[in-house]
């Protein structure tokens, strides 16, 4: 079965229609680039006000060296470490951990963590597989509006069904995570939350991101030609549909950025007035049982008592891990979804006064812990914000139609026939009538790639690499001309240390004074003593034979 995108004759009838569609699309794509462009700017610039606005926190709390040289080690480390060494920082003794233990402990995570992503692997190509054998269904159906709109309909049900497998998986292996986190055995609080968030980072990104990734670089790149079409499991590859892929990419990428979004703010909503309902059922009886035992007692209850009946706070783990993937939404693929930002801002708007009423009204306040940043969330920020730059430069030139229209432009003068430029000729053998059949790519009628599949193919990574190496010179410029640390706390830091010096010598000096002193005056007051003994005058025979004496 041929899958036709356009049969011959196939050019329109007048060249104003490419004029203008050219030039829409010419447009649409600039701006694209420009966005791109400036949000991988923006975010080498958050970051920077990130950590300087850290260094400033750190500094005013006194956390510049918390994780250094303050930070003990956890209740749980220590009631299970099996032995203790002396920590060569402070000198005191303290539970320890077997290094080749907790290596062995942390292969058999990274085992759990690979199977676990095997299985959303295997999850996509389930769904792939649903969008390709529901498009079969609907094709073969009397139904002229589904037959019409079979690959949109296929498309829109699997996001719906991808987002769904997401957060189902999300839940589960969140909680293995934790299970993991905590038989590794780490040291300190911090070292055990940087593994776990790394491990629900690692799954996270793999699980929200599979599906838009394939999506946008492997969707219609392995379909072939009439004739010697690829199979997976027997069935044809899935093909992008007649709007290219960029279309497809953002619908997946509205789906699952917008419905997330969506679904976490009604829990964030919901979930919380329900336990704290229940919470609050649970301990009813035990209230009015203290009232009968001691009726003379004041009816009206203290804050305290209220603020008891509240929820435990959980600590922000999830409100990190929603803002760092949603980051990563609005940063990795802008280029095919502009309006993700504006989708990230009003969900941003609608969080805070969430989050704000959650913490007030629903959860106790939390008990406060020291630390020095926010650790290894900052790591993931910047590896979002350079695998953004990459990921747009790819799909600006492999994804969007912006290049071949530059490049046949180039070469043909105008944009007249670019669609006949884009369509191949099915091999001959291959129809069984005497109409041209006509599919997406740039081969011959033998089904061999063009010269100007090769051209093109050279022009679309030379792009790639100007502008990934532009974009991140230009960050690494921001990032040169803005410190992590700003200068009044830069020189504070400075001062403090000179004045710890300062005091230390001080102190030292007034040390070895006062026992110089001590030592001067014990000489002095023994000198005294020996001067004023009525036996100084004595002979030595003499005063021993006085001791017995006195």
């Amino acid at each position: 079965m041929c899958q036709r995108k356009s049969c011959a004759p196939v050019e329109m009838p007048s060249s104003c229609v490419h004029y203008a569609t050219s030039a829409a699309t010419g447009t649409s794509r600039v701006s694209a680039i420009l966005i791109s462009i400036f949000m991988s700017l923006w975010a080498v610039t958050f970051l920077e006000y990130w950590k300087r606005t850290s260094s400033i926190l750190s500094h005013r709390w006194d956390c510049s060296e918390f994780e250094e040289i303050e930070e003990r080690p956890r209740p749980e480390f220590t009631a299970l470490a099996p032995m203790t060494v002396r920590n060569p920082v402070t000198g005191a003794e303290e539970p320890y951990f077997p290094e080749a233990r907790r290596l062995s402990r942390t292969l058999t995570g990274n085992m759990v963590i690979i199977l676990m992503i095997s299985i959303v692997l295997i999850f996509l190509m389930a769904i792939i597989l649903y969008r390709t054998i529901l498009s079969i269904i609907i094709y073969r159906s009397q139904s002229a509006f589904f037959i019409f709109s079979a690959g949109r309909i296929a498309s829109l049900t699997g996001s719906m069904l991808n987002l769904l497998v997401i957060l189902l998986l999300s839940r589960l292996y969140t909680y293995l995570a934790q299970c993991l986190t905590r038989w590794e055995m780490h040291r300190t609080q911090t070292e055990y939350e940087n593994a776990f968030i790394l491990k629900v980072f690692i799954f996270q990104f793999v699980n929200f991101y599979s599906s838009p990734v394939y999506i946008a670089f492997f969707k219609g790149r392995f379909v072939g030609y009439p004739g010697s079409y690829n199979t997976l499991l027997g069935i044809r590859n899935e093909d992008c549909g007649a709007s290219g892929c960029l279309i497809e990419l953002a619908q997946e990428l509205l789906v699952i950025m917008v419905g997330k979004q969506v679904i976490s703010n009604i829990q964030e909503f919901v979930l919380p007035k329900l336990k704290t309902w229940w919470h609050k059922r649970k301990l009813k009886p035990a209230r009015s049982q203290e009232v009968i035992d001691e009726p003379d007692t004041n009816s009206q209850i203290n804050p305290w008592e209220n603020d008891y009946q509240l929820l435990v706070c959980e600590g922000l783990f999830d409100e990190y891990l929603e803002m760092v993937l949603q980051f990563g939404f609005i940063t990795i693929f802008v280029a095919a979804c502009p309006l993700a930002p504006l989708f990230a801002l009003i969900n941003n708007w609608v969080e805070v006064r969430l989050d704000a009423q959650k913490f007030v009204c629903e959860y106790r306040r939390p008990v406060v812990e020291r630390a020095q940043d926010i650790g290894i969330w900052l790591t993931i920020l910047q590896f979002i914000s350079y695998l953004a730059v990459i990921s747009n430069a790819f799909l600006i030139a492999f994804t969007s139609d912006f290049l071949p229209r530059l490049f046949y432009r180039y070469t043909a003068g105008s944009m007249s026939g670019y669609i006949n430029f884009t369509l191949s000729v099915a091999p001959a053998n291959f129809t069984q009538n005497e109409m041209s059949c006509r599919y997406r790519g740039l081969r011959d009628e033998k089904g061999q790639n063009t010269q100007d599949y090769y051209h093109l193919l050279a022009i679309r990574l030379s792009f790639v690499i100007i502008f990934e190496h532009v974009v991140l010179l230009i960050g690494r410029i921001i990032d040169w001309i803005v410190p992590d640390i700003p200068e009044e706390v830069e020189i504070k830091i400075k001062r403090e240390h000179y004045m710890a010096k300062e005091a230390l010598a001080e102190n030292q000096s007034l040390s070895k004074s006062v026992l110089e002193e001590m030592g001067r005056q014990n000489f002095e007051l023994r000198q005294r003593i020996r001067t004023q003994s009525p036996t100084n005058n004595m002979s030595p025979t003499s005063e021993d034979e006085a001791m017995p004496a006195l």
